[in-house]
């Protein structure tokens, strides 16, 4: 089957296309001819993942999925959230990101957080959506060399290294947007076609 991710993100579309089971072929947006950036402008991570998603079945009439993510810290009451890759301000890198989160956690002792997946899908005009969540805690400092994002400073639970001290195959194995793709690729195996 044939479905189109809603994202430019090379980060994410390789690492969806490696998640995602034999038998389906993933084309990125840039891959439809679809070059912009397609607006997130909701308070949720589920609104924005649905946006996305229609967009694209809008205007190219394709079946295809979108997730939008996020670092939720519970001392900072759910931030960054869906805020996450805009956390440090709009032209700022994941590092910036990153030395913000940790300005902030300064003398805090509890570092619980979690990143939480909304992918939605659109298929044959119809919307489902799905969650995954991976509990841990935000280390002191920034580590390690692999992964994109909040990465570096994120141990899932369970674990005692970094998301970025790991292989892509081990991340991929326990993250959130790993759980949520589970359900999406679980939904379209029995899917009628």
């Amino acid at each position: 089957m044939e479905i189109v991710f809603a994202s430019n993100n090379p980060h994410k579309i390789r690492e969806i296309r490696t998640m995602l089971n034999p038998g389906f072929s993933v084309l990125g947006l840039a891959d439809i001819g679809c070059r912009q950036d397609i607006p997130e402008p909701y308070r949720t991570l589920e609104e924005n993942a649905l946006a996305k998603a229609r967009f694209v079945f809008r205007q190219y009439g394709r079946n295809c999925f979108s997730d939008d993510s996020g670092l939720e810290v519970e001392a900072l009451g759910g931030l960054p959230g869906v805020r996450s890759a805009r956390f440090a301000g709009p032209s700022k890198t994941s590092s910036d990101n990153i030395e913000k989160l940790l300005g902030l956690l300064k003398g805090h002792k509890n570092r619980n957080a979690r990143f939480r997946a909304v992918m939605a899908l659109i298929i044959d005009g119809r919307e489902f959506s799905f969650e995954g969540v991976v509990n841990g805690r935000i280390t002191q400092e920034a580590g390690g060399s692999g992964g994109f994002g909040y990465d570096p400073v994120f141990v899932p639970e369970g674990h005692t290294r970094r998301f970025s001290e790991m292989s892509d195959e081990e991340k991929n194995r326990i993250s959130h947007r790993y759980r949520a793709l589970e359900k999406l690729t679980r939904f379209l195996r029995e899917y009628p076609v």
